[in-house]
């Protein structure tokens, strides 16, 4: 079978392809994914759910969310198929995100299976997670004990009122005491991230990165990107890279650490080390060239760009028939979006389109 995309026209509505023509054989095809420009993928996003239990302003509106259907949402053994076939083409690293991941009831189970998966070479696969730390203190033990190796939690502001307004929650504390957690467990590198933002938190900067070294984890920078459900991003609210790092520079000495490969982020040790700190500029300073991502959404469809406007649909493929399509079948899709991979996001070409779905459909 070979992947179709489907070009997302409307907010309202992700349009599903056309299942795909049967194919010759179901064998899986090897060797790695590599794209037209030569970038070998090994890291897949994997979207739980659409839905959070905050309602950040640069992510989702607070009330009149179009959740996705709970039918098209994809269920544990998709999951881990198509993490299967991901791991046997080369994929090493799975990052669990969302909305919020932890909301997934079955959170648990999804951890310990896709942790034991294997690589072509017979190698254990990676497993991280983006979270909002809400309910890692309840939680983190068990997935610890299943296979979670790494964590990012996401906090934009230490200060209360701020974190109210900009999540629209009084939930902090509750952040706070998964912070807490992480750094208790163990797992390493602990790296926290913050959307910096004029006039809202981007005057805590030297704060934040204080308080992630007091809890040994590394502070992440992330500059705002058009990916708000509401479509309101201005590209004037947005603090910039070199913003962000002559902020820090007043307060810290700045090394830059070599060996970035296809790391979204930039970093710089802190004051001579062991401390560093990272900025994510997608905007200013695309790293398009090294990307080694692709992202599954929750309702399965494989997307190849957390900016793209198409989307492969896998969801025709797993459901086709009583048991579904084959492994081999799953497999071409996902080269089939890799294949129609573009250069770069184009985020700073007057052409450039905003994603319909917003942050929290697509998956962090």
């Amino acid at each position: 079978m070979t992947g179709v995309p489907v070009t997302i026209s409307s907010r309202t509505a992700v349009a599903l392809a056309s299942p795909p023509a049967p194919a010759e054989s179901s064998r899986i095809a090897s060797g790695p994914l590599v794209d037209r420009f030569g970038r070998v993928h090994r890291d897949l996003r994997i979207s739980l759910t659409d839905r959070c239990s905050l309602r950040c302003t640069y992510c989702m509106p607070e009330q009149g969310n179009e959740w996705l259907a709970r039918t098209s949402i994809l269920t544990v053994d998709e999951i881990v198929r198509i993490a299967g076939v991901a791991a046997a083409a080369g994929i090493s690293t799975f990052r669990l995100t969302g909305g919020e991941p932890l909301l997934r009831r079955d959170i648990v189970d999804v951890v310990r299976r896709l942790a034991a998966l294997r690589g072509p070479d017979g190698t254990p696969v990676e497993l991280a997670m983006t979270t909002n730390g809400i309910r890692l203190p309840e939680l983190l033990p068990e997935l610890v004990d299943a296979g979670l190796a790494r964590l990012n939690i996401s906090i934009d502001t230490l200060r209360r009122d701020r974190f109210a307004e900009l999540t629209r929650r009084d939930r902090l504390d509750d952040v706070l005491a998964g912070i807490r957690a992480a750094q208790a467990a163990g797992l390493r590198p602990l790296k926290l991230n913050a959307v910096a933002m004029r006039g809202v938190n981007d005057d805590e900067l030297v704060e934040l990165v204080e308080f992630a070294m007091a809890h040994d984890a590394q502070m992440r920078f992330i500059e705002q990107m058009p990916l708000d459900a509401g479509h309101t991003w201005d590209r004037a609210q947005m603090v910039t890279r070199d913003e962000m790092l002559d902020t820090l520079g007043r307060r810290f000495a700045l090394t830059p650490v070599p060996g970035r490969g296809g790391a979204p982020a930039e970093r710089w040790e802190i004051d001579g080390g062991p401390h560093t700190v990272g900025v994510i500029a997608s905007v200013t300073a695309p790293f398009c060239g090294a990307c080694d991502r692709m992202r599954l959404t929750a309702d399965g469809q494989f997307r190849n760009c957390l900016f793209s406007n198409q989307e492969y649909d896998l969801l025709p493929v797993l459901r086709e028939g009583a048991g579904g399509g084959t492994d081999g079948a799953v497999d071409d899709v996902l080269r089939s979006c890799i294949a129609g991979k573009l250069p770069g996001h184009a985020i700073n070409d007057p052409s450039f389109l905003q994603p319909a779905r917003g942050m929290n459909a697509i998956g962090g």
